[in-house]
């Protein structure tokens, strides 16, 4: 899952990106209106936190931008303006596709982030399976031929692109672009590593496939 967090404040910004991707999320971070903008032309993201007072280019001006593409993100719209007033206003006039005032509980933004994603015009299936190997969504859980299987978040975001991808190969750019972010060394060893660990994990190295030029796939 892309997730793009449009948020000013800069420690808070950092706070709320580290937190997603422990929760196996790949997250880019805005700090005003129109790269919020620029970002969301060039990238594909699944979901966009939004503040509403952003510099430059208000919030609110940009969820009206968007709402009238039709690859806009999901929008969670992120600010202290917590009346019911501004709420309704937020969803009905801006069109965002939820509203979440701080202060808030971070496991809430987790779970209203991944709500979001699960509506997105091709929800992903709660439960994929391949070969004995099982991975529930909702529950964050993977089991290999009915045992219960630790991974990490990426690990788990990795295996979950492998799995909808139904044995078609997965490009190393696409994987470094869902699992992790913009920051990522295209030249760095994280993705080979973390496939590497994750075929132990699942049974040994001739569970995932490399294949050259292409990518990797669960191997029939």
């Amino acid at each position: 899952m892309r997730v793009l967090v449009a948020e000013d404040h800069r420690v808070l910004a950092r706070a709320i990106a580290n937190g997603l991707r422990r929760a196996a999320m790949a997250v880019d971070l805005a700090v005003s209106g129109d790269e919020v903008a620029q970002m969301c032309l060039v990238t594909g993201y699944d979901v966009l936190v939004l503040d509403r007072d952003l510099p430059v280019m208000s919030g609110d001006e940009v969820c009206r931008r968007l709402r009238g593409r039709d690859d806009s993100p999901r929008i969670l719209m992120l600010t202290a303006a917590g009346e019911i007033a501004d709420k309704v206003y937020g969803l009905e006039e801006l069109g965002a596709d939820d509203y979440l005032a701080k202060p808030f509980d971070f496991a809430e933004l987790v779970a209203r982030i991944r709500t979001l994603y699960r509506r997105s015009p091709k929800p992903p299936p709660l439960v994929l399976r391949h070969e004995g190997i099982q991975l529930d969504f909702a529950r964050r859980e993977v089991s290999v031929n009915g045992r219960p299987t630790d991974l990490t978040p990426k690990e788990f975001a990795v295996l979950r692109m492998l799995l909808e991808a139904c044995g078609e190969p997965v490009a190393h750019r696409d994987l470094v672009r869902a699992v992790w972010d913009e920051h990522l060394d295209p030249r760095t060893t994280a993705v080979r590593a973390t496939v590497s660990r994750l075929r132990a994990k699942l049974g040994g190295p001739d569970t995932i496939t490399a294949d050259v030029g292409c990518g990797y796939r669960l191997t029939p």
